[in-house]
């Protein structure tokens, strides 16, 4: 098979960069030196053009298998056959310091456990999105990759011979041997420098290993969930970037939501949507430092507010403001899903849901971080009073639709939050508002809300002003407190969502759809999977009313255990499930694993409370 299926990946990374590892040990996907450099590897997006770093037994006839070393972001690829069992460690070191040998390395160690295995190993980089040419050369320790913009060393101790575009080897190995291969950048003082001994290998090995396992003991969730939660919140640390705190919503692009379609984005970006959803998931489970960290950028981005007083959907994960969208037309995409697109032009449009989710992420961290400081209240209280002068305003939505905007119910929602949240963080720390009018307006929107979000044909709320679609978006009603789970209006509504598409509803096998294409328009062509944030929404809404009506709570937990059987060998998630139980979209996403923690979480307390 020319490209694996995305779910057959796992992840690696160092909290700056990450790489994607398929089941046949191939690296199709890996930015350096940040999550959002161009590619070196990108063999996931033109199996041509791309580049890989393959390392495979030369052996037919072989089962692969792939784990995680206990409680850690190690990998394990296992090829298992009659004449031998080998594997490939990979791993980027972690905790170390800038001066310290194995800083931003990638090390890939094969090893035979049984008998006798030959391996083949081929190393094509292809710089700046297969863009940039570079010249080979191999040197006593390996090879270097030299590009006009990044070099690359390759080190190693076999000898290496030249192919098209890289380098290759073949070695036979004895059970107990090992061969270390480590991709790092290329140090103009001491070339590729000089290999690692097996004892220096398993020496970084033992650091991130025992690093990953004190990072994960943190974790305070002790619910029947416990493994499947510990692998979303690894996930999550892979996704940030340690030196600002923000937190990629996918370490990929280009990956498509339809295979040949055109939804095809950049998602290694950080949203300001994420904000309240990455800090209720991380301080629920005890990862108060990262809470902190993703609350410092978030206050760094409210000092850098827009002429008009209001804040971009989405920046850089070094805060920059320009992310302009650009076609990479050279590329055939995944499976011949073009256009490839980096950048995100997301930028550019006006989505008035972010400040809910900004206060609401100020009010949890207030309430279970640490208090706020007043600077960063004279900031919100000036967003608060930005959002009563605009919440009428039509707006591109949660979806970040592409055909107009529209006075989106989700929004309204998210203004209705900024606005209460900014109420009850004023109250809580008596801090200056402007009390009147901010009560005023968040009555007015509630009120808007009712009247004009509410379809009597459809005895739900729907997607925009004047529609009669569903959006799954409404499920997050009762998780903010705008209604209560068992309020008869959000009763409706759920009963509605949960129909199947051929009768109006968006819930297939317990998978729920964003929208209906066919009655939704969103200014895109082609079609999509079921979103994975949005089932477990559905999960955590069906949760909160199983509080009231017992029935309820049966119905979550199943829909919840269906979900998790969704996800890959390794626990991963992509965005979206395809109509075959596919991976769809850019993999793995980041809030579909704060999602699933959120969800875990409020239904183990509702489970524990009803037992």
């Amino acid at each position: 098979m020319a490209y694996q299926p995305i779910e057959n990946y796992g992840i690696i990374g160092n909290m700056h960069t990450t790489a994607l590892v398929g089941l046949d040990g191939a690296i199709d996907w890996f930015c350096f030196p940040r999550h959002d450099s161009p590619s070196v590897f990108a063999a996931l997006l033109d199996e041509h053009k791309g580049g890989s770093f393959k390392i495979f037994p030369t052996t037919n006839g072989l089962t692969h298998k792939q784990f995680y070393w206990p409680e850690t972001n190690v990998l394990m690829t296992r090829f298992l056959s009659s004449c031998g069992v080998g594997e490939i460690v990979d791993f980027m070191p972690v905790g170390l310091q800038p001066d310290e040998r194995g800083y931003h390395w990638l090390v890939r160690r094969v090893r035979v456990i049984r008998c006798t295995m030959t391996f083949r190993m081929e190393c094509r980089p292809a710089f700046n999105y297969a863009r940039d040419p570079h010249e080979t050369h191999i040197t006593e320790n390996g090879a270097q990759f030299k590009s006009p913009n990044l070099s690359l060393g390759l080190v190693t101790d076999r000898p290496l011979t030249p192919i098209e575009g890289g380098i290759a080897t073949e070695f036979t190995l004895e059970a107990g041997e090992t061969a270390v291969f480590v991709l790092r950048e290329l140090s103009p003082k001491e070339g590729c420098g000089m290999p690692l001994d097996e004892l220096e290998a398993e020496g970084l090995f033992e650091h991130t290993v025992e690093y990953w396992r004190k990072w994960v003991s943190q974790c305070t969730y002790t619910g029947r969930w416990r493994e499947i939660v510990e692998r979303s919140a690894l996930a999550l640390k892979l996704l940030t970037y340690e030196p600002t705190g923000a937190i990629v919503a996918a370490p990929t692009c280009g990956l498509p939501e339809e295979i040949g379609g055109s939804r095809n984005w950049d998602y290694r970006y950080t949203w300001i949507r994420d904000a309240a959803f990455t800090l209720y998931a991380l301080l629920r489970i005890g990862f108060k430092e990262e809470a902190a960290q993703f609350m410092q950028w978030i206050e760094q981005r409210c000092h850098e507010l827009e002429p008009d007083g209001s804040l971009q959907a989405v920046y850089g994960i070094d805060g920059r403001h320009n992310l302009e969208e650009e076609v990479l037309d050279h590329l055939e995409g995944y499976r011949g899903s073009a256009p490839v697109r980096v950048g995100n032009n997301a930028y550019k449009q006006l989505q008035l849901d972010i400040y809910g989710e900004l206060l609401d992420a100020a009010y949890l961290y207030n309430k279970h971080g640490a208090p706020i400081s007043y600077d960063l209240w004279t900031y919100l209280r000036r967003l608060v009073n930005w959002v009563c002068d605009n919440w009428q305003q039509p707006d591109e939505g949660i979806w970040e639709v592409r055909d107009g905007r529209q006075h989106f119910v989700y929004s309204k929602l998210m203004c209705w939050v900024a606005i209460d949240r900014g109420l009850r963080l004023a109250d809580k720390r008596s801090f200056p508002a402007d009390r009147d009018r901010w009560l005023k307006t968040r009555d007015e929107i509630y009120e808007e809300i009712i009247r004009n979000g509410w379809s009597p044909k459809r005895e739900a709320f729907v997607q925009h002003y004047g529609s009669d679609s569903l959006d799954a978006s409404a499920l997050i009603m009762p998780l903010v407190f705008f209604l209560s789970p068992s309020d008869p209006r959000m009763l409706d509504t759920l009963k509605a969502t949960l129909r199947s598409p051929s009768q109006g509803g968006l819930v297939s096998n317990s998978l729920v759809y964003r929208y209906n294409l066919e009655d939704a328009s969103d200014g895109l062509d082609g079609g999509e999977g079921t979103f994975n944030l949005c089932t477990f929404w559905l999960v955590e809404a069906v949760t909160r009313a199983g509080r009231i009506y017992p029935e309820r709570l049966s119905e979550a937990r199943l829909m919840f255990e269906e979900m998790l059987s969704y996800a890959n060998h390794l626990g991963l998630y992509a965005e979206e499930t395809g109509h075959s139980g596919e991976a769809l979209g850019n993999y793995p996403q980041a809030f579909t694993h704060l999602a699933l923690i959120s969800s875990a979480w409020n239904l183990s307390r509702a489970v524990r409370e009803k037992n």
